[in-house]
């Protein structure tokens, strides 16, 4: 089959690789009709390298049609349509039952310590192939694929995999009360999601802050507050309070993470360590690693005192400083994590219909073959071309 593999450092190609098999009696075995590009995939391609084999197949946003059942696979047959979450979950483990799929026990990567198995990620989350790809192998097949109708086009469900949940757990992290107001910083796919769903859910205002002019005029056509963080410069504070009564948001959502723009040192020393070998490289992030922490830092300073931060945006560095006495001193609320995917399914399902209220049928900017992913990764990553949201054909 063909799959996007990782190659290096801003480098991914797409390869002939082996068709995956079924290996455990709960396997399934999905022919990829779509599959997505994230924000996340950009941390593969320019930071988290020491993490990666060359080779590795990506991507953690697929769905597809079940090609093949393993025989103690009981509730899906070859031909039935499902969306397949990004982090490996058992369902059945104390994690899994209390809804923090992200920390699922029967996947947890032990050697490093780490949460959840992601599809296509790193060996710090446990090197599984992921969806990139034409084929691929799902464990736990009664419990891990989502069963989608028939009918509806791929983009009315890819999103489950990720973006859909993501996001709603980012404004159900920051807990905004009713009427209340939100800022979202970074309008990329999650950031965008967050500020249809914190609108949907009764946000009296929703402030969203970038710095490309076709994320901002997306979003904004939404009805968004948007703030253009080249124009508002070192005054995007004072912006941001004269739109909530001289006080900050109610809540920030982060939806920006690792790779925020800014924080020229921090920028400098993930160039170094790409550049030594994986071993040192590898020792040096899990010790030292630090983030660039523009938006992180904004967050703390943007949000009333008393209000909640959650982030959505993925951070990984073991030595970030944070500005614990501001956060002190603002009785602040800080609430993360990867997504529990399988938490939020029975929430948003019911909102996949025809009349679409977070306007998922046109939320892709891009339909690309996957052969074309080298490219496609380039230009997101780039941000060009209005490039938001990536799908991949297979």
């Amino acid at each position: 089959m063909k799959a996007v593999t990782w190659q290096g450092r801003r480098k991914v190609s797409v390869e002939s690789v082996p068709d995956p098999t079924v290996k455990e009696p709960t396997d399934v075995i999905v022919k990829i009709t779509t599959t997505g590009l994230c924000g996340s995939d950009l941390h593969l391609y320019e930071v988290l390298g020491a993490f990666l084999d060359a080779g590795d197949i990506l991507g953690h946003e697929p769905m597809g049609v079940v090609e093949e059942v393993g025989p103690e696979v009981r509730t899906l047959r070859p031909g039935q349509r499902v969306v397949i979450p990004f982090n490996v979950s058992c369902g059945g483990c104390p994690m899994c039952e209390r809804g923090l799929h992200s920390q699922c026990e029967t996947t947890q990567v032990r050697e490093y310590g780490t949460g959840a198995a992601l599809f296509g990620y790193t060996k710090l989350y446990g090197q599984v192939p992921g969806g990139q790809a034409e084929y691929l192998r799902v464990p736990f097949g009664d419990t891990l694929p989502i069963p989608v109708p028939d009918g509806p086009p791929d983009d009315r469900f890819v999103y489950l995999s990720d973006v859909l949940p993501t996001a709603w757990q980012a404004v159900a992290y920051a807990d905004v009360p009713p009427g209340g107001s939100v800022a979202v910083l970074g309008l990329g796919p999650i950031g965008d999601m967050a500020t249809r769903v914190a609108a949907f859910q009764g946000a009296g205002l929703v402030i969203g802050i970038d710095l490309v002019p076709e994320r901002l005029a997306r979003a904004a056509a939404r009805g968004v507050r948007t703030l253009d963080l080249r124009e508002e410069g070192e005054d995007i504070v004072e912006a941001v309070r004269d739109l909530t009564d001289g006080r900050g948001p109610d809540a920030v959502i982060d939806a920006v993470g690792m790779e925020a723009h800014g924080a020229p040192i921090a920028r400098g020393m993930h160039t170094m360590v790409s550049l030594l070998p994986d071993a040192l490289a590898q020792r040096l992030m899990r010790r030292f690693g630090v983030d660039r922490l523009a938006a992180l830092h904004l967050a703390v300073e943007l949000v009333r005192r008393g209000g909640t931060i959650s982030l959505s945006g993925v951070y990984g560095g073991a030595a970030d400083p944070m500005p614990l006495l501001v956060m002190f001193d603002k009785q602040l609320q800080l609430r993360m994590g990867q997504a529990n995917v399988h938490r939020w399914v029975d929430d948003l399902l019911p909102l996949l219909t025809d009349d679409d209220p977070l306007g998922v049928d046109d939320f892709a900017t891009h339909h690309v073959p996957l052969g074309e992913a080298p490219s496609a990764y380039e230009m997101f990553q780039q941000k060009r071309d209005g490039a938001v949201k990536v799908l991949f054909k297979p």
